[in-house]
């Protein structure tokens, strides 16, 4: 693995490998074991969206791995002011060890990848959300101890939450329900993909169908970063879609509930359901760190 593009590029076991070496990072850092195993090493991260997990977590993870971050925001950097996405990748390249990226379209991760010459992580474009995916999987995989035949429900907008959800839980042997309002399903290219994998996937426009006997829902914020000014007109789409009690009846009694926040309470999920369940949704935001940690060892470790 040289990159970490998009799971569409990885396969069902250098997914698991990532997870279990996260699992052991996790456990390490618990227990105050020190694994400086990126000294040295430095992470450029070019911030084109911002954000507080995926700054704080990449940060925090090349500190505890011997590493320094350095971050990068587009008001300070080139690439925001029209150098081609190729030369940043050749500066940057000369300088660092390695480059994460949280952008708007997936062009400029891939072009980094293809005119840089260290690894490039995918920190979130509009089109995929990875990291945030693989610790989705590590979180369900703690509390419920395998991933193999789970049943994930999505509830809500197709986007790339819905697409690394979708390709992430079908490579590792789960079963996916997506539900979203017509209009606004996923990218064609992703239902392609699942489309290979014949009735484990369901695509519906109800919400009730999509969870019945789910062992976990995942559910989104309705209107995205950059999507602010479609906030009334998506308020009205998604209506029917919020992730509450009454729908919850219809999966099974342990089922988990994930969310990868900011979560805004009372549209996509209700408060109370989100305090019932906030022990997963914070131990998933935890597994950002650990699962990021487990991806820069992996693309910049000897």
């Amino acid at each position: 693995m040289k990159h970490f593009l998009k799971l569409l590029d990885c396969s069902k076991e250098e997914i698991i490998g990532l997870l279990d070496l996260a699992d052991q990072l996790k456990q390490e850092q618990k227990a105050g074991i020190t694994h400086h195993m990126l000294k040295g090493k430095t992470l450029g991260m070019i911030f084109e969206k911002s954000s507080t997990r995926t700054r704080v977590s990449f940060e925090v993870g090349m500190y505890q791995l011997g590493g320094h971050a350095l971050f990068i925001s587009s008001k300070d950097a080139q690439i925001g002011r029209g150098e081609p996405t190729e030369d940043t990748a050749r500066v940057l390249s000369r300088f660092v060890d390695g480059i994460m990226i949280r952008t708007f379209a997936q062009e400029e991760v891939e072009k980094l990848a293809q005119y840089g010459s260290v690894p490039v992580i995918n920190g979130l474009t509009d089109f995929c959300h990875p990291c945030q995916v693989m610790a989705d999987l590590q979180t369900i995989r703690e509390k419920k101890g395998k991933l193999e035949g789970l049943h994930l429900a999505y509830i809500g907008d197709g986007n790339n939450m819905a697409h690394s959800l979708i390709v992430g839980c079908l490579k590792v042997g789960m079963c996916v329900s997506v539900a979203c309002p017509k209009g606004y399903e996923p990218n064609k290219e992703i239902l392609a993909f699942a489309e290979c994998y014949g009735d484990t996937f369901t695509l519906t426009e109800d919400p009730s169908e999509a969870v019945k006997n789910a062992d976990v829902v995942v559910t989104d914020a309705w209107a995205s970063m950059g999507q602010e000014e479609e906030h009334q007109i998506r308020m009205k789409a998604f209506a029917h879609f919020q992730v509450n009690e009454t729908l919850m009846q219809q999966a099974k009694p342990d089922c988990m509930v994930l969310h990868c926040l900011p979560a805004y309470r009372g549209e996509e999920i209700t408060a109370e359901l989100l305090e019932a369940h906030a022990d997963e949704i914070f131990e998933e935001a935890e597994n950002r760190l650990h699962a990021q940690k487990a991806i820069l060892v992996k693309l910049m470790g000897a």
